[in-house]
Parts: structure tokens; C-alpha cells; sequence
């Protein structure tokens, strides 16, 4: 069997998007039937000190509900460059456990940032989370975020799998 519906999940967290427009607010996915989700922001170069602040979120629902921040977020993996050539090595970031990071210094690269939360990480009665961009200022700088849910509890061809938002 394939890593896909055995391993991993894929869905959307935001399409390409010029990030400068607006807040970019990622979908809800559920973790009831996953181990824990890798996020993945995925970003063209923008203009020095435009830096993407990512905020995650868990939620009670799938929409509306309720809504808290995920502070458990201590460290990152990335691949930056003025233009990514498949060269790049992936550097550790750590930082204090929070909601919220700030890739400092990277608004004028291009860059692949790698997320890692597990489920049981999530406060009890919270089963959804999500990842959100903030509008990062008046320049264009193109991203999109993907998330890929692991550690699957069931285990299903692609096409039998359950939508990640249910």
C-alpha cells in the first residue's frame, strides 16, 4: 500500500496567495483520526522586513465553536534562499514554546517551513486546528500553506479516505 491514505493525508490549508492582501486564514482539519499534522508554508521572496507571523489555532469544530491558540509550538525546520535550488539543507529553529512564530529575516527569500504538532498535543475536547498567515505588509510575497496529516488510525486507499475536515 502507498504512504498515501496509509502514512499520510493531504489537504489545504490556504491556496497560492499574494499574502500581502489580507489575514490569510487557514482551514480546519481534524485530528481525530491522525497522529498529529505537519504544516507546511510554502513562500516566494517578498521584500526585506515584510516577515511572515504564523498563528496556530485549535478549534471544537469544524466552524464556529470554540477557538484558542495552540501554544506548543518550540521549534521549526527550514530551507531558504534568495532562490531555492534543491541544494538547501533543512536548519533547526528552536524558540520558546507559543502560537505564534515570526520568521525573522525571511521575507526576501524564498522558503519551504516544516511544523510539526502532535494530536495529543491539542487541549481536551479540541479536535480541529488550523494555521493562519498574517498579512505581512504593503509588497507581494506569494505562499500557500498544505497540511499533512500522519500517523493515520485508519487506514484506506486514497480515494476511500475521509474528508480531513470531517
Amino acid at each position: 500500500m502507498e504512504a498515501l491514505g496509509r502514512l499520510i493525508d493531504l489537504s489545504i490549508g490556504f491556496a497560492p496567495v499574494d499574502m500581502q492582501t489580507a489575514t490569510n486564514t487557514g482551514k480546519r482539519v481534524s485530528l481525530r483520526n491522525a497522529g498529529g499534522i505537519t504544516y507546511v508554508l510554502f513562500k516566494g521572496a517578498g521584500t526585506a522586513g515584510d516577515d511572515p507571523v504564523l498563528t496556530f489555532q485549535q478549534h471544537t469544530a469544524s466552524s464556529s465553536g470554540t477557538t484558542a491558540n495552540l501554544a506548543v509550538v518550540d521549534h521549526y525546520y527550514s530551507k531558504s534562499a534568495t532562490t531555492l535550488a534543491g541544494t538547501e539543507t533543512w536548519t533547526r529553529t528552536a524558540q520558546s514554546a507559543s502560537q505564534t512564530v515570526t520568521l525573522t529575516g525571511e521575507a526576501a527569500k524564498q522558503g519551504i517551513y516544516v511544523f510539526e504538532i502532535d494530536a495529543e498535543k491539542l487541549t481536551d475536547g479540541y479536535a480541529y486546528v488550523s494555521l493562519n498567515v498574517a498579512d505581512v505588509g504593503g509588497n507581494a510575497q506569494l505562499g500557500c500553506v498544505l497540511y499533512e496529516l500522519r500517523d493515520l488510525e485508519v487506514r484506506r486507499k486514497p480515494a476511500n479516505l475521509a474528508a480531513a475536515l470531517s
